[in-house]
């Protein structure tokens, strides 16, 4: 929840969650054996359910739009443009609404993809490339090289665990007033924008930075320069030519504007690439497949007989009978699938009136097949393009709705339905491939999902509920958390039902540039071979800090320059332990936000402001205080 309200960027946590889950239960578990009241070891197959568990129900703080379309609802977030702030365009949260609403959406993608998990897995053999070295770090676990390797690793996650934890109340409590950064290096000259460059030695972020690849945090970095180093600056000087001069910096109309737009313009670009892209490979992969095996079954008389199929290994001959013989119903999958309709569309209509009930059933209609989709090209790519889904349904269904009909709401919440159900249908998925691999049962896996997006429905928005109570600028740009993708995903529900009209001067050439520029971008990455593409950045992770800023990127950038060093040293110590100190960093850090919002809630403030201030700034203030 927090890198969602902050960043919007979150890594793949499978590995981490395979982890943390081996951490916690074999401490339990060595206790319970030392009082005699276990017998059974612990094994792969509970360590594989339980990160399902964890995994489904963490998820739901990222397809649940807390960070996005649920709280870009909000009247924080509508105020920050001129437009689109009646009570038909707004919606605040409250914790009945969001639970209700997460329980009616988030299980019917589970059900519209169970029916297809043989031809996902066992058919297509597809990778999932996260699912994949989950299931070989668990089996690791449980292997008795991998059992010491694993105390190691253990040992190292709880030392950063505490280390990250112990910084995150430091930093805390030198951090007293808005105005307080523990560490504050601006560059480029750009002192007169808020929240430029600035390295805070983030643990979240440093984590964060470990396990992303470094394309990735290169990527991010560019972005960040390429905007606040050099864009931001010139549009700026244009207030008063191609702007208001005098706008509030968070209005739309602004300069703000342009940091929204010009965002919004390049993840759509290389969320329609990509869409395209693995579209027309899963067609073709699966035509290829079709083809193939009527070709094998149906020999012609000037051609041999087909070869035999290549005989499975004994450990893939096992899983696949596992996986194949504990399996769930079809027809309990397809009843769940309508039975959960038909709720929704009874219930969705009375949560957000302008979500009509027939716009619900056009969505349901047409989920099973991107379900599919976005499963099967997270199988190839390990990469779910659920917000690409979700921005599709926005503008289809704001645009049907009309401005007059409350079209920004049904918008953002017609992204919502649409989000759950592909998100949630690929992370199954991918769990899937998990259970294959690690001798699970399917239906256990199964019923974990249930049991952890069941979790996820309460937990995630009491978890929101928290950060909402407790910092009341949340969601304003320059904050602790700024939720950046609140006002990206408002800004596309008004472009939707808008149109072009809502640009600020020279934004819609600016945007059409940067749409296919990011185009451009991913068919050279695609072009080039695999040893030269690795150094193309990615659009989507250099769109980010175009709105967001730029002061997460440094942190990011040094945590992957630590892995990077680590790796050249000794590249073995350094996959070890790797995930195991970034997981550290991460929960630690992200553990402390409770005490943090407990102690904001409270009305406890910091109290000591440290800052680091270049030498003539530092001497500015020297003189100020000594009254000279």
């Amino acid at each position: 929840m927090k890198l969602n309200l902050t960043t919007g960027i979150i890594p793949s946590l499978n590995v981490s969650a395979g982890l943390l889950g081996f951490f916690f239960v074999k401490t339990w578990t060595k206790f319970l054996e030392k009082t005699g009241w276990l017998k059974q070891p612990f094994t792969r197959q509970e360590n594989t359910v339980i990160q399902t568990c964890v995994v489904a129900s963490a998820g739901i703080s990222f397809s649940g739009g807390f960070g996005s379309y649920i709280y870009g609802m909000s009247d924080v977030i509508a105020k920050q443009t001129s437009n689109f702030n009646d009570a038909q365009d707004i919606k605040n949260p409250q914790l009945g609404w969001m639970i209700g609403f997460l329980f009616v959406v988030s299980f019917i993608g589970l059900f519209s993809v169970v029916p297809l998990r043989k031809i996902m897995i066992i058919d297509f053999k597809l990778t999932y490339p996260s699912g994949t070295a989950t299931a070989h770090l668990i089996n690791s676990f449980h292997t008795p090289i991998g059992a010491k390797l694993a105390k190691k690793q253990v040992k190292t996650l709880g030392k950063f665990f505490t280390f990250s934890f112990l910084w995150g109340f430091f930093q805390w409590f030198f951090t007293a007033g808005n105005a307080c950064g523990f560490v504050n290096f601006p560059t480029f000259g750009l002192t007169a924008y808020a929240n430029t460059f600035y390295f805070d030695f983030s643990a979240t972020y440093i984590g964060v930075g470990m396990i992303c690849p470094h394309i990735i945090n290169v990527s991010v970095l560019l972005g960040a320069i390429l905007s606040w180093g050099i864009m931001w600056p010139i549009i700026g000087t244009k207030a008063g030519q191609w702007y208001p001069a005098n706008l509030n910096p968070s209005n739309a109309n602004g300069l703000q504007g342009y940091r929204i737009f010009i965002s919004v313009s390049m993840i759509l670009g290389d969320g329609l690439y990509n869409f395209t892209k693995v579209l027309s490979r899963t067609v073709i992969s699966i035509y290829q497949e079709i083809r193939d095996k009527r070709n094998a079954a149906l020999p012609v008389a000037e051609r041999d007989s087909p070869a035999s199929p290549t005989p499975l290994s004994y450990d893939d001959e096992r899983r696949t009978k596992l996986f194949l013989k504990d399996q769930l119903p079809t027809w309990v999958a397809l009843g769940g699938y309508l039975t959960i309709s038909i709720i929704s569309i009874i219930t969705l209509p009375y949560i957000f009136p302008p979500l009509k009930w027939y716009y619900i059933i056009v969505i349901y209609i047409f989920s099973p097949i991107l379900a599919f989709c976005n499963a099967y090209g997270c199988g190839l790519t390990d990469w779910s393009l659920g917000p690409t889904y979700g921005a599709i349904a926005i503008f289809v269904i704001g645009a049907w709705a009309g401005a007059s009909q409350g079209g920004v709401i049904a918008g953002l919440a017609a992204c919502g339905v649409l989000m759950n159900i592909v998100s949630t249908a690929s992370d199954l998925t991918q769990d899937f491939k998990t259970g294959y691999l690690t001798l699970a049962s399917p239906r256990s896996m199964f019923v974990s999902q249930v049991i952890g997006t069941t979790m996820g429905c309460v937990i995630s928005p009491c978890v929101f509920w928290i950060f909402y109570k407790a910092f009341t600028d949340l969601g304003q740009p320059g904050s602790q958390y700024p939720a950046p993708y609140a006002s990206v995903f408002r800004s596309m529900a008004m472009l939707g039902v808008e149109g072009f009209s809502a640009l600020p001067t020279h934004c819609l050439q600016l945007c059409c540039g940067f749409f296919f520029i990011s185009i451009l971008i991913n068919v050279i990455r695609d072009s080039l071979g695999k040893k030269w593409s690795q150094y193309i950045p990615y659009p989507m992770a250099m769109a980010v800090p175009f709105y967001i800023g730029s002061y997460f990127t440094i942190d990011m950038c040094v945590g992957s320059l630590i892995l990077f060093v680590w790796q050249k040293v000794n590249r073995v110590k350094a996959d070890a332990f790797g995930p195991a100190v970034a997981s550290g960093l991460i929960c630690g850090d992200g553990i402390w936000t409770l005490p943090s919002s407990i102690l904001a809630l409270a009305g406890v403030n910091p109290p000591i402001c440290m800052k680091f201030l270049s030498r003539s700034t530092n001497t500015r203030v020297d003189a100020f205080l000594l009254g000279s």
